[in-house]
């Protein structure tokens, strides 16, 4: 029995020792698509955008034009307050309920289990299938009022919000319900020993010890916010629209994602590089203000 057990060891050893020289050889693969997928596409991606182009082949080098017009567009100024706003609002109308269902449902009540699917599954359906849904759900309730949600942006912003919301509280729900449930049960008992009611006993002991997947969710829930794309595609399409003297136009419920989008395929041949030039700007925008949100919340993380 002991001899079984050291071969077995032996050969164990052998196995890791085999791995850690052959190391290399796992790591490639993934080494070469990350590359080929992201790194490649990224670097050419910084420089079409200092580019005017149809196509990667015929790419002129034009400097910082492209910025300029990019900056200078009012839709993106617009696009960009829009979904600074969308982000911001729908970051609380998210965490909040999401923790509210998931400090809930860890407390032993019955079928929990079966509310965690319900609330999760909204998140299973594509984003432009939830677009769609909603649309003819808004259409028809907005239809009593003889309007409709492509046809006011306030119903179109709100719109979004319930949409968004639908789709991703049952997401950041379950990453709470890990967070609740890894937090030590000695700290509880100590609390309630100590004569902590509810809310201390929330505010003081539960939150804190939660902060890690508090920085999560913020962070999903923000950089989310700014990437929303396919629901609004789906939903309003950036509708309605406003006129501007000098004869530019503003889709008023068009975010950044949708915007870049709309540039790269305006008829305008200069319009790719331009569009190029938004998404590094947007790109850059969304890394520095998820770096600056998770350097804040985890400045407030307790140590276990």
């Amino acid at each position: 029995m002991s001899k079984g057990k050291s071969a077995k060891a032996k050969n164990t050893g052998i196995l890791k020792a085999e791995i850690q020289k052959y190391w290399w050889l796992f790591l490639l693969p993934v080494t070469a698509a990350f590359i080929i997928g992201f790194v490649w596409p990224f670097i050419q991606g910084i420089y079409l955008s200092f580019c005017q182009f149809k196509t990667t082949s015929d790419a002129t080098f034009i400097g910082f034009s492209n910025y300029g017009r990019a900056l200078s567009d009012p839709s993106f100024v617009h696009s960009f307050w829009y979904s600074a706003l969308f982000a911001v609002t729908s970051l609380i109308f998210i965490n909040i309920p999401a923790f509210a269902v998931a400090y809930a449902l860890t407390q032993d009540i019955k079928f929990s289990n079966l509310y965690r699917t319900v609330f999760f599954m909204p998140n299973l359906i594509g984003g432009i299938v939830l677009g769609y849904i909603w649309s003819m759900i808004f259409d028809g309730i907005l239809s009593h009022y003889n309007t409709s949600i492509l046809l006011n942006s306030t119903y179109g912003f709100w719109g979004l919000i319930i949409l968004i919301c639908w789709q991703q509280i049952g997401y950041m729900m379950i990453i709470y319900i890990a967070g609740l449930q890894a937090i030590p049960g000695e700290m509880i008992e100590a609390a309630d020993i100590d004569g902590a009611n509810g809310w201390q006993r929330l505010f003081h002991v539960i939150i804190p010890n939660v902060m890690p997947s508090i920085t999560i969710c913020m962070f999903l829930s923000i950089t989310n916010g700014f990437k929303l794309f396919d629901q609004n595609l789906a939903l309003t399409g950036g509708q309605p629209f406003i006129m501007n003297p000098d004869g530019t136009t503003i889709k008023t419920t068009e975010m950044l994602a949708l915007n870049i989008f709309n540039t790269f395929y305006n008829s305008n041949a200069a319009s790719r590089g331009t569009a190029q030039a938004k998404a590094v700007l947007f790109f850059i925008l969304v890394a520095a203000i998820g770096l600056i949100q998770l350097k804040f919340t985890r400045d407030k993380e307790v140590q276990q």
